[in-house]
């Protein structure tokens, strides 16, 4: 069984940098081989770390928009990357680098066991236990709460979809680099009602390592405010983030009716 991590990544201020270059050696004994689509955005230094590590790199070009708007269109090509870039991988697992780097550090036997587990599907949805979906701000549980429910409404799948992880067979993922149009962080939905049509086999497996990962940017404020807690408080009393992760959810419900 040949596996594949199709990756995206973003690190405009570079807290990611350290994380990056300390794990990816545990990565690469996970995988077959690595694709990762990087904004153009990251930090130069992680741009030329990528550019030397034994991986199938692309950066984006300075005209690419980034944005929740067009996280569909980086996924999507994501995974078109790994695609060309490894021919004879029989499966993929897409995720956001940043969450399978805190993954592999904090829970790395659990995702080994996914990865073995991936070929029971065409196309898994890598979702969050209780404990791990409560590990993240309000602003974001309760949006994605939201989304969870119409999912659900629409496809009788009760299912958390917005972890931003898939497990794929080859077929699935030719699937959607071929057939899917959607560019918004609505994909998280739209692909798999793409492949539910095209009448592939999809699964659920709910897991601790895709809790909050965000917080490994951060450690020297959780320290600094005394932990945890006081850090998702904190982000929880901005009403911007509740307008961005409200934002969130309304494009996903929004791709979700218009399919």
């Amino acid at each position: 069984m040949t596996i594949v991590l199709a990756a995206t990544h973003h690190d405009p201020d570079g807290r990611l940098h350290q994380q990056m270059v300390r794990l990816f050696p545990a990565l690469q004994r996970h995988f077959a081989g690595i694709a990762v689509l990087v904004t153009p955005t990251s930090v130069p230094a992680t741009q030329a770390w990528l550019a030397q590590a034994a991986i199938a790199l692309r950066i984006g070009l300075a005209a690419d928009p980034i944005g929740h708007l067009h996280l569909g269109r980086w996924r999507r090509g994501a995974v078109q990357l790994a695609l060309d870039a490894f021919p004879n991988a029989e499966w993929l697992l897409f995720c956001d680098l940043d969450r399978v780097l805190h993954w592999i550090e904090y829970w790395p036997d659990e995702l080994a066991a996914t990865l073995a587990e991936l070929p029971a599907f065409d196309l898994t949805v890598l979702g969050r236990t209780p404990r791990a979906f409560a590990s993240h701000p309000r602003a974001q549980t309760v949006t994605e709460a939201m989304v969870n429910e119409v999912f659900a409404r629409k496809t009788g799948l009760g299912w958390d979809v917005m972890a931003a992880a898939r497990g794929l067979s080859r077929r699935a993922a030719e699937l959607i680099v071929s057939a899917s149009r959607d560019d918004s962080i609505g994909a998280d939905c739209t692909w798999l009602l793409l492949a539910q049509r095209a009448g592939l086999a999809l699964g659920y497996r709910a897991t601790e390592g895709l809790e909050f990962e965000t917080l490994d940017r951060y450690l020297d404020e959780v320290a600094a405010l005394g932990g945890v807690e006081a850090w998702l408080d904190r982000f929880d009393a901005d009403p911007r983030n509740w307008l961005m992760r409200i934002d969130l959810a309304r494009t996903v419900i929004a791709a979700l009716g218009a399919d």
